[in-house]
């Protein structure tokens, strides 16, 4: 018998209530695109009660480069945390740190107005930025080395979102924006204009098609991450992780 989409829902709802992990092997054909992934993304929200029948008010969007799929996900609003954030008992099976750049829409955006957009129309919709730490987490019991679409699934590894202190947008020379990650106050990573779509906005045409794509409207207030600027850093359980880009300001995570 082949394994359903309702069967992968329930293996990560079975996980995310006992606090293990699911066996990726038994469902490692289960999901063999992205539009399974994201039904199985809506099983498990519709299970848990996270957005009721509307789009998410918390989202992560990006993807590896501009010719790669954009990929979205809605996410649960009891892990967007304010910094500084302590983990504390957050069950965590990764404790990855994604620094990125989290905008927030100033205006309500209905179908007909995403299926138009372009990355200029969407870019006019932003109201405020700030610095986010993206927490990555798993699921599947192959951790970091997830087949994409079971890692999708599992709204693409995440585990919580840290936001710093917001403040009006403003379009920067983002190739020359410099960012850095301490850990326990030792610099980890410092790098410049890594952002792998170019600029924070260049998929927010792809999200907010994504985001109305079952005819309700994205309300004003939306908040959505674009995307990691350095990959993934594997960090531990008792870390200290502060993300700060420059002139834009910090956020951190106790884990």
């Amino acid at each position: 018998m082949s394994v359903k989409l309702a069967d992968v829902a329930q293996a990560l709802l079975t996980a995310r209530a006992s606090g293990a992990v699911a066996p990726t092997a038994a469902f490692a054909d289960a999901v063999p695109d992205a539009p399974s992934a994201y039904a199985v993304q809506a099983l498990v929200a519709s299970a848990l009660g996270w957005h009721g029948d509307q789009p998410g008010r918390h989202w992560k969007s990006g993807g590896a480069a501009r010719d790669a799929v954009i990929t979205h996900a809605a996410l649960p609003p009891n892990g967007i945390w304010q910094s500084p954030a302590v983990a504390g008992d957050w069950p965590l099976h990764l404790h990855g740190v994604e620094a990125e750049i989290a905008i927030r829409l100033g205006c309500d955006i209905t179908p007909a107005m995403a299926a138009k957009a372009d990355q200029a129309t969407a870019q006019a919709w932003v109201s405020d930025m700030t610095v986010a730490i993206e927490v990555i987490n798993t699921h599947w019991d192959r951790g970091y080395d997830t087949p994409a679409w079971l890692k999708l699934a599992d709204l693409q590894a995440h585990g919580a979102l840290v936001l710093g202190e917001w403040q009006p947008w403003r379009d920067l020379d983002w190739t020359t924006q410099r960012f850095d990650i301490k850990i326990n106050s030792i610099g980890v990573d410092t790098r410049t204009g890594t952002h792998p779509l170019g600029h924070p906005t260049w998929g927010l045409p792809a999200f907010v098609r994504h985001a109305t794509r079952e005819g309700h409207t994205l309300d004003a207030g939306c908040i959505v991450t674009t995307g990691s600027w350095n990959g993934v850093y594997r960090a531990a359980p008792g870390d200290h992780v502060v993300v700060s880009f420059a002139d834009i300001g910090e956020a951190s995570v106790q884990f």
